[in-house]
Order: structure tokens, then sequence, then C-alpha cells
């Protein structure tokens, strides 16, 4: 599933062509891929026909465009194999496409506009588009990367900031953690605790903290939280420079070309293989009905801290 820096690529990429561009039209060839569209709000087509698009937002794994002048947002999700791809009109595109937006760009410095494709391509069709109400902040701050608005849509007011938000709270994050008697990656990977971080980057930043993936997060001292804080921002800065992980033709900027982060992972897929810190061979195992990557040396489980007296 594509991560915080493969959705931050591709919002990016969309930013210069769709801000301030109008909706000419919509072809829906996929009706699935409209699940987490409300009809009862409108047609899909219909509300965003005519509309003008606003700078896209990120938050986690969510990307959302506002349409001026309406207080609502198309909001996509990639799902496990979505794309969305800009393309001149005519280009061929394959069998897989679930949604295509018509759009006419902002005029250019010299007055001149020009006609785009936006396609939803999806493999699997777990993705989706849908119009959504935004609605404000809990926190009043922005609501997510690419606005200075405090809005975010209905479908993405549960999902916690991202830990490249500047309005993440670290404190807020590792009293949250000492209330969790699970293991870092489960809690990691809990979208209403902290977002955008998934099995490859939970992988990767564990490792480069050192922490067993099963240690209790409670278990942790401030000091491991704030060097785990740490090394997941370093981990998604050095993804999102190199364009996102893509082990194959699914994980894609708007423009269709590939990430190569995967040329970069210290643990992640790479069982069998030494760990480059100290040697000792990567080691995969089950995890959640999918697989943690980690080194038996580097990251030992260690004993829980014993709970401190009742008072």
């Amino acid at each position: 599933m594509p991560e915080l820096p493969e959705v931050e690529v591709v919002r990016a990429g969309l930013a210069p062509a769709v801000t301030g561009a109008t909706i000419l039209g919509v072809e829906v060839f996929e009706q699935r891929s409209l699940r987490r569209h409300d009809p009862a709000s409108g047609l899909f087509e219909s509300l965003v026909t005519g509309r003008v698009m606003r700078s896209p937002v990120r938050r986690g794994k969510f990307l959302w465009i506002p349409l001026a002048d309406t207080g609502q947002a198309i909001v996509a999700h990639l799902g496990m194999s979505g794309q969305i791809l800009l393309r001149d009109p005519g280009a061929v595109e394959s069998g897989l496409l679930r949604i295509r937006l018509h759009i006419e760009t902002a005029p250019n410095p010299a007055g001149s506009r020009r006609e785009l494709w936006v396609n939803f391509v999806d493999q699997r069709i777990f993705g989706s588009m849908a119009v959504d109400t935004l609605v404000s902040t809990a926190d009043g701050a922005p609501g997510g990367l690419g606005t200075d608005e405090a809005l975010i849509p209905t479908q993405v007011a549960h999902i916690a900031r991202d830990p490249l938000d500047p309005a993440f709270d670290d404190a807020r994050f590792a009293q949250a953690l000492g209330r969790k008697n699970t293991g870092i990656k489960r809690a990691l990977l809990d979208q209403t605790l902290i977002s955008g971080i998934g099995n490859i980057y939970a992988d990767e930043a564990l490792w480069a903290a050192k922490l067993h993936y099963a240690q209790p997060a409670n278990s942790l001292s401030r000091a491991r939280i704030r060097t785990l804080l740490a090394e997941i921002r370093l981990v998604l800065v050095k993804a999102l420079a190199e364009g996102g992980t893509s082990f194959d033709a699914q994980y894609v900027n708007v423009n269709g070309a590939s990430g190569y982060f995967s040329h970069s992972l210290n643990a992640y897929g790479r069982q069998g293989k030494p760990c480059p810190r100290c040697g000792t061979l990567i080691v995969r195992e089950q995890f959640m009905n999918r697989s943690s990557h980690f080194c038996p040396h580097c990251q030992r489980l260690r004993p829980a801290r014993p709970a401190p007296p009742a008072p």
C-alpha cells in the first residue's frame, strides 16, 4: 500500500497542474471506485463538473483537493494499487482506468490554458474517490500539508496527524504510547495514533532506532520515543527525496515514474541478507497478516520495565 512518501509525491506532482484548474467533465468507468462517495449528497460527476480546484492537501495516506466556494473536496485514497496520473488528452491509458477528470489548467503568465486528463488508475480497486464535506479541524491547525486552512474532510477527520506535519504533537504522541499495551510496530500502524506509516517505513524506522517490533509501546522511555520519532522522520524525508518506494509498476508518480528508495532499504524485504549495521542476517516474521523484518542482534526484544508501585 502506498504510504506517506508515495502519497506526498503524488500530491506535490498534482499541485502545479490542478491548483486553480477547472473540471470540464468526468468519466466514471468503475462505480466501485466511488464506494466511499455518498450518493445522497449528489452524483459525483455533477458535484465536481464546472468546479475550480484548489491546492491539493495530504494527511497521512489521504489526499484531497478542495473545490472552491463549495465547502467540499474530492477525497482520494490510493488503496493498495491506486495511481493518479496526469495525461495529455488522447493519451492511451491501460484498461485499469477507473475515473478520468477532464481539466483546464489555470492561466499561465502568458494567459494561456491547457487541457489535461487526471486519470485514476487502480488495478485492485481498493482505492477510491469521493466528494466529501470539509469540517473544522479539532485542534484548529491546518488540515494537512498543502493548506493553511483549518479544514479537513469528514472521512479523514479521524486520522491522526503524521510526523512530518508541523502541527504533530510529539509530547501528546509520547503520552499516547504510554497508554498502549501493545507492540510498538502495531502502535505505529495505528492511523488514529500516528498516520502515514505502513509496513515498509515502520520496519525501516524500527531498524534505525534499534527497536524490536514487538517491544511494548508503554515500555519505551521518553528518550527512546524521541529517538524513534527522529528516525521515523529521517526515513520518511529520505524516501521522499528518492520518490518513494517502488517494487513494481504499481507505485509511480503523476508522470508514471517509479521511486527508488527500495535501493536504500536496510531491513524491509532483506530477509536472509546481512544487517548493514552488524552483519547478522535479517529475519522475517509473520505479523498482523503481513511480515516484519528486523535484525535479531540489533533489535532485541528487551524486558519491559516494571510498573511503578501503587500509591
